[in-house]
């Protein structure tokens, strides 16, 4: 199984930041190029079990919430079928830990997959840029809305 990692601190308190990100289906909000996105079956973002719909221009994703937390200011979800990419069982996380010190957040985001062991360094590169890109994203609306 294959890991990418990406991590960043953004100068709003973990509060402020999880406040944007713990809605499950609150994509549009923050990630910018999301044409599209919702729970289906009018579930509650923060409902474990909630499948969540993105559209991007032509590529159409599906994503399971597999666990919520307040508490922890994380939630972990599911890469469902049918799959865009070329990996199975994709599991990813992200979390908002306080920095205590200063009151700024530190955010981090993982994703576990499976896929062809040549491939391995490719997705595990991707996940990273995709996750830095759709931070910096977050980091902008922050940034207008604070």
């Amino acid at each position: 199984m294959a890991k990418s990692y990406y991590s960043t601190v953004f100068k709003q308190s973990a509060d402020q930041v999880w406040g944007v990100l713990r809605d499950f289906g609150n994509y549009t909000v923050w990630v910018e190029d999301v044409d599209e996105a919702y729970v289906e079956d009018g579930r509650s973002g923060g409902a474990v079990g909630a499948v969540r719909f993105v559209r991007m221009g032509d590529t159409r994703i599906r994503q399971k919430l597999r666990a919520h937390s307040d508490l922890q200011r994380s939630y972990t979800y599911e890469l469902c079928e049918p799959y865009r990419l070329p990996v199975r069982n994709g599991e990813a996380t992200i979390r908002v830990t306080p920095v205590t010190d200063s009151g700024q957040s530190f955010i981090e985001w993982w994703v576990t997959f499976d896929c062809a062991w040549d491939e391995r360094d490719h997705w595990t590169e991707f996940f990273a840029t995709s996750f830095a890109g759709w931070l910096t994203s977050l980091r902008k609306h922050m940034d207008r809305v604070t």
